[in-house]
This record gives structure tokens, C-alpha cells and sequence, in this order.
């Protein structure tokens, strides 16, 4: 059975995309079902059959963000229940392989990762593609990142500590323009400064700090000193609250917040 999950903000807009996409897998002899989730809850329901083949309509990274949020809390042992055959360096199994169909705005994951677009591809990756495995960020608040966070930039700087494994990008003496902790290149680049090359299948976090820095002698001059770093798991403490945005979702940090790596556990089906 194929379900077409079709989220709160993609029902708001036409269905045609949706209906292209319905004609193409019943004209390949595919058995579809459609619901709606207004919520990340609902798609609970397609999570228990372990052959289910799951499409989600959605317009934006958050949309995406959401069900992948879902999924892991759904499929994350507890610590102390960690099974045998879970990958190393892994804290989920493997995520089930997920197919998107952008309904309007196509949503900057799909772009990045080089995901069909257009009904017909789409039913082709379901029906005949191959599985494109990449890596995942989770943090310690619960949530996911497939393309990464990135924290302060524009003329705000902010002050606090990033530390990548066992390196210290920022001890919090000085200030930051901007931090980025990046899986996929959404968040590479701040005010046109290029702060990471980011692979999201190569097992390791990309992390990089922008940072003021007053040289010369005589005609002090400010430039600015990217410090890069790739690990498994960062952990940043801002002094008081930094604006971030994480997969299309903008919010404020105020507390120590730890991301980390989970190498190959999302599968997308292309």
C-alpha cells in the first residue's frame, strides 16, 4: 500500500500536483490512499506497517521537518533499550524511505538533495527509484535538522561557546557574527560569506564561526576569521538569546543546546 500524506499547508492550495501524482502511481498499478495531517501526530498512522510506502505533500522544509521529527520520536529506542542491530554511531535505525511531492513552493531539502520535483518523477522514484541514504542531525530539545541551524548574522552579534567534539571554536570572550552547524548547504553562507561545504552523506557535522578580528599595528583594520571544524556533535551556549533558523524554522536560543550526527539514517526515495 502507497499512502500520499498531504499536510495542513499543502491542503490550502490547489491539489493539482496531488492529483498528477495520484493519476501516474494508479496508471503504474499502485494501490494509493490519501490523508490528511494537520498535525505531526496523524502520520502515526502510516508508521506501523513496516512495507508502507509513504509520499508526503508539502510545500516547505518545515512541513518535512515535522514528519521526520515524528518519525524518530516515534522510532528512537530509550537508551537503556538500545537493540543489537543498531548501526554504530547510530542512536535511530533507519528512518523509512520518504518520498516528497512539492505543492507549490518546492520546499530547499528537495532542492538540495536533488529530489524529483514533478508528479511524474516522483511516481517513478516510488515505484522503480533508488533509495538516496543521507545523514540527520538531532539535537537534545527533541528535533531534527536535515539541513543544519544557523545562529545569529546580520548586524546582531552574540556572544557564547561552541565546542565540536574536542575542539573550541568560541570560548565566549569575543563575538560572533554568525555560527552555522550544517548537514546539507542550506544554511552554508551568512551576509554572502561562504561558511561551510557541508556533505550530508559523510557522517559528520560541518560547523564554522564567523568572528571579528582587529588586526594591524598602526591602521587597525577588522576582518573577519571563519574557524571551521567537522565532527559528530557540537554543543553551543549562547550568553543570553540568539535568533536561529533550522530547516525553515526561525526561533531564539537561550540555552546550551547539543546537536549531533546520525550517519545515514534518512533514506529518500529519487
Amino acid at each position: 500500500m502507497l499512502t500520499l500524506v498531504e499536510t495542513g499547508c499543502a491542503n490550502t492550495g490547489p491539489r493539482t500536483q496531488t492529483l498528477h501524482l495520484i493519476d501516474e502511481l494508479k496508471g503504474r498499478g499502485a494501490a494509493v490512499r490519501t490523508m490528511e495531517a494537520s498535525t505531526a501526530r496523524e502520520v502515526d498512522a502510516v508508521l506501523d506497517d513496516p512495507e508502507e510506502r509513504i509520499v508526503l505533500a508539502a510545500d516547505s522544509d518545515e512541513q518535512v521537518n515535522a514528519v521526520l521529527a515524528r518519525v524518530v520520536r516515534r522510532l528512537a529506542p530509550a537508551p537503556s533499550e538500545r537493540p543489537d542491530d543498531l548501526p554504530a554511531g547510530r542512536t535511530i535505525p533507519d528512518l523509512p524511505p520518504l518520498a516528497v511531492l512539492p505543492q507549490g513552493e518546492v520546499p530547499g531539502i528537495v532542492a538540495r538533495l536533488g529530489l524529483p520535483e514533478k508528479p511524474a518523477e516522483v511516481a517513478a522514484a516510488v515505484a522503480e527509484g533508488e533509495v538516496l541514504r543521507t545523514d540527520l542531525m538531532r539535537h537534545d530539545g527533541g528535533g531534527v535538522c536535515v539541513d543544519g541551524v544557523r545562529l545569529g548574522g546580520g548586524d546582531r552579534p552574540w556572544t557564547g561557546v561552541v565546542a565540536l567534539d574536542d575542539a573550541v571554536l568560541a570560548d565566549g570572550s569575543e563575538q560572533i557574527l554568525a555560527c552555522v552547524v550544517a548537514n546539507a548547504d542550506g544554511y552554508a553562507a551568512a551576509d554572502d560569506l561562504v561558511l561551510a561545504e557541508p556533505d550530508p552523506s559523510d557522517g559528520r557535522i560541518d560547523v564554522a564561526v564567523a568572528v571579528p578580528v582587529t588586526v594591524g599595528r598602526l591602521r587597525k583594520r577588522v576582518r573577519i576569521e571563519v574557524r571551521r571544524a567537522r565532527g559528530r556533535a557540537v554543543a553551543v551556549q549562547p550568553e543570553g538569546k540568539v535568533a536561529f533558523v533550522s530547516d525553515g524554522l526561525v526561533g531564539e536560543l537561550g540555552r546550551k543546546r547539543t546537536w549531533w550526527v546520525e550517519p545515514g539514517a534518512a533514506l529518500w526515495r529519487r
